[in-house]
């Protein structure tokens, strides 16, 4: 039986039962052991938020920003790979996105108000992302930013912050209630019963802590209550450090690039493995005195992914809007 920590989402409870009852991915407690030594004897520490692709005023504006960032973080992958130029650089994934999304604000602040986004249209948005490529799922995307705006404006004075105040500086309360005012914000599956992840939710808590450096929006008193969030990059490196295991028949379609159905078994298994393999780390790191967050291993981690190195295999594809 697997035992979590306080966990008020009840993500790790119910994905526990996934990972008890999992047939096509497996945990392998040896390799987390390793993996929890070359982490501690490097002493790698969680990146510093990058203000360089993120835009921040220190207003609420920039709460706007994090919540309309995060509305849009999912689903990068696909080829031609979506790019942008950024000062002199190319960018894709996740921080063409950000990117992308700070210069619009800089040139136009109105982009980050939720009247202009409940209205925005698809022209609108596709001139904010223009870049080399198409952004994958952009239907379901101006979709959320518009959910966002609207949501804002009827019930938030258009502010995110009042809504964040509102979580009176308690994370998983926020994770919460942005899971249940935004729709595309509800990561929920089933697995013959209901299994949380809350990805998103709970990555923009973690944003706003980041970007305001613990302080003002950004200051919660159980940021550490918080999981790690299910992706697919995570799963990624995790397979290659022998932490996961897939079967045979798995890892014939990830290492194919064959598309997972959208809430399968064997993509919630996945998920779930993922947010259990980072627990196990996190516990094997503390008894190796280096006492982090869940959220602070998945940024390591994270990091980690976006180096290239010969014979990492393909991260899992599924299309969907959580992640």
């Amino acid at each position: 039986m697997l035992r979590a920590r306080p966990d008020p989402l009840d993500v790790l409870k119910t994905t526990a039962f996934v990972v008890e009852h999992a047939r096509a991915v497996k945990i392998h407690g040896d390799a987390i052991e390793r993996a929890a030594d070359a982490l501690a004897e490097k002493q790698v520490t969680p990146p510093a938020w990058n203000y360089e692709y993120h835009f921040h005023d220190g207003t609420p504006r920039t709460v706007n920003y994090l919540f309309l960032l995060d509305a849009l973080n999912f689903c990068f992958w696909g080829q031609p790979r979506w790019q942008i130029e950024y000062q002199g650089k190319t960018l894709d994934g996740y921080w063409a996105l950000a990117a992308a999304l700070k210069r619009a604000v800089e040139q136009k602040p109105e982009i980050a108000d939720a009247e202009f986004l409940a209205s925005i249209s698809p022209q609108q948005l596709q001139e904010i992302l223009q870049g080399r490529g198409e952004i994958p799922l952009f239907a379901e995307r101006w979709r959320n930013v518009r959910e966002l705006g609207v949501t804002l404006r009827n019930l938030w004075e258009g502010e995110a912050a009042r809504l964040v105040e509102c979580a009176n500086h308690d994370a998983a309360r926020l994770a919460q209630m942005i899971a249940e005012n935004f729709s595309s914000f509800n990561d929920i599956a089933v697995y013959e019963r209901e299994v949380r992840f809350f990805k998103r939710a709970q990555i923009l808590v973690t944003d706003l802590w980041g970007a305001f450096r613990g302080q003002d929006w950004g200051e919660f008193e159980n940021i550490n209550a918080l999981t790690a969030f299910a992706d697919y990059k995570l799963p990624q490196i995790l397979r290659a450090w022998g932490v996961l295991r897939y079967s045979p028949a798995l890892a014939r379609k990830v290492d194919r690039k064959i598309q997972l159905a959208a809430g399968s078994a064997e993509e919630i298994e996945i998920r779930a493995a993922t947010l259990w393999a980072v627990e196990f780390l996190r516990q094997a790191l503390a008894a190796r005195g280096r006492d982090l967050w869940s959220t602070q291993v998945d940024w390591i981690l994270w990091e980690a992914s976006q180096a290239k190195f010969a014979g990492i295999k393909p991260y899992h594809r599924v299309r969907t809007i959580y992640y």
